[in-house]
């Protein structure tokens, strides 16, 4: 929303004459991070690891289509179009040894994006990935069912603010502005209603564009971080009995030479939960 008041100056790129991204550019560096957020989320995510990181890297948070202050409209919303939309920020900025850092959707999106080679791209942070947990055509239906556009304007104050809760091991209360940004685009009934329709077609877009049986095919080095009280990935009702790390192994040993590392006290929002150690992973990842 316009009307949010981002942590860094907000610049503009227009990829074409129907979509404009919103982004922060900040520090300086001979390598670039570009920070890519995940569903229901926008480049707020990771204000404390670009507050950080921007002393020694350049620093790049997007808002992806639909999101924040990025354009809206009737977008695909596949994991294709978001890709093709970083990657359309990336060659617009010209910019080179680019480090990808990918939170949730954010992640998936990197991993598309990395599956088509760009020669751009160094190396790969993924937070918390989004695509490495399988889901079956029941599982499908699942999602199918539920998070529908009518059912996600229907969800009462109290239940938003669970809902956000679970992405943490302990919310902080740092983080209680992703409550209040929610609960006022809930105020703007059209512009709630855009985005309740937007987030189940994002969701099919990542059920329709697995990447867990194209790991191998990703050459660039990767680090994944999980926290290891993730409590969104891997779903606990479609799948009870799988764990985080049996999850984050699959992108440990299907990406070739990737490095996996747990956080604990962490849940799902590990890059701001606990954006020190994550920092410190990420610039030793990247040094």
């Amino acid at each position: 929303m316009d009307s949010w008041q981002y942590p860094f100056p907000v610049h503009y790129h227009d990829v074409n004459d129907s979509l404009r991204l919103a982004y922060v550019d900040e520090g300086k560096g001979e390598r670039t991070l570009v920070f890519v957020h995940g569903l229901g989320s926008n480049l707020q995510a990771w204000k404390k690891n670009v507050a950080a990181l921007r002393k020694d890297y350049r620093c790049i948070a997007l808002d992806l289509p639909g999101y924040g202050k990025s354009g809206k409209g009737e977008f695909p919303y596949s994991m294709d179009f978001f890709a093709e939309s970083l990657d359309a920020l990336i060659r617009g900025l010209e910019l080179e040894k680019v480090t990808l850092v990918g939170h949730s959707m954010g992640g998936q999106i990197a991993m598309t994006l990395a599956l088509q080679r760009p020669d751009y791209l160094e190396k790969m942070v993924l937070a918390a990935p989004a695509g490495l947990e399988s889901f079956s055509e029941t599982d499908r239906t699942f999602f199918a069912t539920y998070v529908r556009p009518e059912i996600l304007m229907a969800t009462p104050e109290a239940q938003i603010k669970k809902n956000f809760a679970v992405n943490f091991f302990d919310m902080p209360e740092d983080a209680q502005f992703m409550i209040q940004d929610r609960l006022a685009l809930r105020e703007d009934s059209a512009a709630y209603a855009a985005y309740c329709a937007m987030i189940p077609r994002c969701v099919m877009g990542m059920l329709d564009a697995p990447v867990a049986n194209r790991l191998g095919a990703i050459e660039v080095p990767t680090l994944i971080l999980f926290g290891e009280n993730d409590q969104l990935i891997p779903n606990k009702i479609l799948h009870p009995t799988l764990t985080v790390a049996t999850v984050a192994e699959v992108g440990e040993k299907g990406i070739p030479g990737a490095q996996l590392s747990f956080l604990p006290e962490s849940g799902h929002f590990v890059q701001w939960e606990k954006s020190d150690r994550f920092n410190t992973y990420l610039r030793q990842f990247i040094q």
